[in-house]
């Protein structure tokens, strides 16, 4: 069975259950897997989590998570985010 790619990109993925993870995404119908992920353990935000499609900033805390694959069921949101940004 062939599944259709949805959406490729760098993103900021919300899960359920409060975890956060930014990376490199592949969104089909069943799973969005996140190549080179982090997890944003601490945003470091002032006016909430959209402050960091532009990068992290002095106060995110990241954690390197490798590759992640989450079910579509468990993810809350999609936030397109700049890599370059992220890459410094």
């Amino acid at each position: 069975m062939e599944t259709k790619n949805v959406m490729q990109g760098f993103a900021i993925i919300v899960c359920d259950r409060g975890y956060v993870y930014v990376g490199d995404c592949t969104i089909d119908e069943s799973f969005c897997v996140i190549k080179n992920a982090k997890n944003i353990r601490k945003w470091g935000t002032t006016k909430g989590l959209g402050e960091l499609k532009d990068g992290p900033l002095h106060g995110t805390v990241l954690d390197d998570f490798g590759t992640v694959r989450v079910p579509m069921r468990a993810i809350i949101s999609v936030i397109d985010a700049e890599a370059k940004k992220w890459s410094a």
